[in-house]
């Protein structure tokens, strides 16, 4: 009876990811909030009855597919702050492995640019959301780094939303630039290090002025 179970578990989960796929793969040409549930259920060879299964809506969908989609950029992030080395070995490595994430995943990347502000509410909140644990994490990741000493909670905070933040607008640009283009693969490499680099440079600066001073006074 167990063995039964197993099987049918495995054949509704292997469903569902069909499911998140064929989503995915009809999401190369339009936007989630133009998805028709009849769309994906016929890609998959189901029933529509059968979506319901699986999701409650095409919303639900979506908001399962941030998390696959967020969930595959995760040691992307943690591994870029995390990277042993110098400011330019830490640069670098950041640019090459946010590079190797989309050749990746491209259409994930894609789906998470265009849905970041897209029409549908779920998505666009469990998008933020993903991305505002992140910066969590990235924070964390920055408070033991000698560098964060004397930083507030609030400004490692901030820090940690900029660099998240940069990570996905250089992701998107490596999107955008052609497969068959390594000089223009190149230009976006090297506007993203000199952008990681300016805020490298701020950081290393940021209790010189106001922002120092307000920790020193009495």
């Amino acid at each position: 009876m167990s063995h039964t179970v197993g099987i049918r578990q495995a054949q509704k989960q292997k469903t569902r990811q069909a499911l998140l796929d064929a989503a995915l793969d009809l999401l190369e040409g339009q936007s989630l909030s133009s998805l028709g549930l009849r769309e994906v259920t016929r890609a998959v060879g189901i029933a529509p009855t059968a979506f319901y299964r699986h999701f409650r809506s095409i919303a639900d969908l979506g908001v399962a597919l941030v998390e696959e989609a967020l969930g595959s950029l995760h040691p992307t992030i943690r591994t870029t702050v995390s990277t042993a080395g110098d400011g330019e070995q830490r640069v670098a490595r950041a640019v090459e492995l946010i590079a190797g994430h989309v050749d990746a995943y491209p259409a994930h990347v894609r789906f998470i640019a265009r849905e970041r502000h897209g029409g549908v509410g779920p998505v666009r909140e469990a998008i933020r959301g993903q991305l505002a644990r992140f910066a969590e994490e990235v924070k964390e990741a920055l408070a033991e780094d000698p560098l964060s000493a004397g930083w507030s909670d609030d400004d490692l905070v901030m820090l940690a939303g900029l660099y998240v933040d940069q990570m996905l607008v250089t992701a998107s640009l490596f999107l955008e630039a052609p497969a068959d283009d390594p000089r223009e693969r190149q230009r976006v490499a090297r506007t993203a290090a000199r952008r990681l680099r300016l805020i490298g440079i701020g950081r290393r600066h940021w209790l010189d002025g106001p922002a120092g001073d307000r920790r020193t006074a009495p």
